[in-house]
């Protein structure tokens, strides 16, 4: 079955504004913020807290945040075959979770590689994605001056 075109970014920060940012198994180089599909039948929400979960060992709970907005992008190469073939563009939905400071993060080592807590201006510039680089800027833009690690 193919995969549904609809996912999630879940942008994890501290209060000190340092953000989660995780190296994918493959391809190599390429960091991002939790992120996964919703499976067919479950809401944004939900697939929010499973990738969270699955991701990095963390559980929510009420501290998960829709921010009810996100954005439409072209499936890249990598993926291209996971989706049904007159399907190209997937639909994000952008949610946050903030973190009294840093915990450490039991990564799903079929998916990520390592992780790194960044700055905000550190991790805009190291995410791979435009939507993750815009959904740092919209949560943390104010915090985007600072140069090293907090």
């Amino acid at each position: 079955m193919y995969k549904r075109p609809e996912s999630v970014l879940v942008l994890v920060y501290t209060r000190a504004g340092e953000v989660l940012l995780m190296e994918r198994s493959r391809p190599h180089g390429f960091w991002q913020s939790v992120t996964g599909s919703l499976q067919w039948g479950e809401s944004a929400q939900a697939a929010a807290a499973r990738e969270l979960a699955e991701e990095t060992g963390l559980e929510a709970g009420s501290r998960l945040v829709d921010l009810r907005c996100g954005e439409r992008f072209a499936i890249i190469p990598p993926w291209r075959e996971r989706y049904a073939p007159t399907v190209h563009v997937n639909r994000e939905h952008w949610f946050t979770l903030e973190l009294p400071s840093r915990r450490t993060i039991h990564l799903n080592a079929g998916e990520h590689r390592q992780y790194r807590w960044l700055t905000a201006a550190q991790a805009a510039r190291r995410a791979t994605s435009w939507t993750n680089r815009k959904v740092i800027g919209q949560v943390l833009g104010h915090r985007q001056s600072g140069a090293g690690v907090l």
